[in-house]
């Protein structure tokens, strides 16, 4: 069946940087779209954005455009979200997710599976 592995998780401190790898099995990577998402505690899941089955294809939400990127290699079967100047307010539980499309799209019904979730933590 599906899994979905995130890791890369950790302590940062504002400022720094982390990037976040998914290692996706069980079905063909490379014609589904994959996404990003992630919930701090008490508040819900917030989507960040995520890419195309086609690598170069991606979609990063407003509230992190410009500090974060959404990258594939389908190769690798891996999504990877790396981060940049991170901030307190950064810190949550990080998701990855299976569409079941091979396009992007933030519409809730699209997601088909998600991971157990990496936790970030940003704090000085």
């Amino acid at each position: 069946q599906v899994q979905l592995v995130e890791s890369g998780g950790g302590l940062a401190q504002p400022g720094g940087s982390l990037t976040l790898s998914c290692a996706a099995s069980g079905f063909t990577f490379s014609r589904y779209a994959m996404g990003w998402a992630r919930q701090a505690p008490g508040k819900g899941v917030e989507r960040l954005g995520g890419v195309d089955s086609d690598e170069s294809r991606t979609y990063v939400h407003a509230s992190v455009k410009g500090r974060f990127t959404i990258s594939r290699d389908n190769a690798k079967s891996t999504v990877y979200l790396q981060m940049n100047s991170l901030k307190p307010e950064d810190s949550a539980l990080y998701y990855c997710a299976k569409l079941r499309s091979a396009y992007y799209s933030d519409y809730p019904e699209e997601v088909e599976n998600w991971g157990q979730g990496t936790p970030v933590t940003v704090s000085s």
